[in-house]
């Protein structure tokens, strides 16, 4: 893992300096996330399972406004995320951002009567877990500045009047990432840190398939949290800017 040098702190004449980390960053989305982001000036910390992989996909996108920097992160993996953090603690000081974004689990043909939780296991341990590992990682260096935005990617196939007998993994473990994010809102409602989860809809990637809509209109949702001046809502559902129902 690269350590550039820490920055200096924001004076009162300077632009407020951003450092954001994206989950699951190397493709699909998560990349397109972290293009944006780093568009908008920000340092993004672009974190992939494999390093190697994301490390092609930071060369990728060298040269932008923003630096970004590819860190190891398998958000099941307790010992990762807490070298992460301590490494951000120890190179910036500070996190302005969280996007967990990482995920898959797909599980379009599966059945809720199916007696296989592998499947369903995996996809809590990512989507819900691995977003509950992460955040509570990250928090503190969100509370030391009074400022965080938190961003959790889920689904609209995850709410509550959502009926389908269709992917019972992916849509259970979307309900419980809603949840947890409700609850994290709450808890932390006044502290300058929001919390929102934001569903990208059916968008072109490896995961969503051919038919769906530009992956840049999803990320652009998603940047949008991500960005959001205070007083920011939290606790919220959103697509494309706009609230949804739970």
């Amino acid at each position: 893992m690269n350590r550039p040098a820490r920055r200096a702190p924001a004076t009162a004449a300077a632009p407020v300096y951003r450092v954001a980390l994206v989950s699951g960053a190397n493709r699909g989305l998560g990349f397109e996330v972290a293009r944006q982001l780093s568009e908008r000036g920000m340092t993004v910390l672009l974190g992939a399972r494999n390093f190697d992989k994301g490390l092609h996909a930071a060369r990728q996108l060298a040269g932008g406004p923003g630096e970004v920097i590819a860190v190891q992160l398998d958000v099941t993996s307790k010992e990762q995320i807490e070298t992460l953090a301590r490494w951000i603690d120890i190179t910036y000081g500070r996190l302005d951002v969280l996007v967990n974004n990482a995920g898959g689990y797909y599980d379009h043909d599966a059945h809720a009567s199916s007696a296989d939780l592998a499947p369903a296991l995996d996809a809590m341990q990512t989507h819900l877990f691995g977003t509950w590992r992460l955040s509570s990682a990250m928090l503190p260096l969100m509370r030391r500045h009074g400022y965080g935005r938190i961003v959790n990617v889920s689904s609209r196939c995850g709410a509550s009047d959502s009926n389908s007998r269709h992917c019972v993994a992916y849509r259970t473990s979307k309900s419980a990432l809603n949840a947890y994010t409700r609850t994290l809102a709450a808890e932390l409602d006044g502290s300058g840190i929001t919390v929102n989860a934001v569903c990208p809809g059916w968008v072109a990637t490896e995961l969503g398939g051919a038919g769906g809509r530009p992956v840049s209109a999803g990320a652009r949702g998603i940047v949008w949290a991500a960005c959001l001046p205070a007083p920011a809502p939290t606790g919220r559902f959103f697509r494309d800017g706009a609230q949804i129902p739970w």
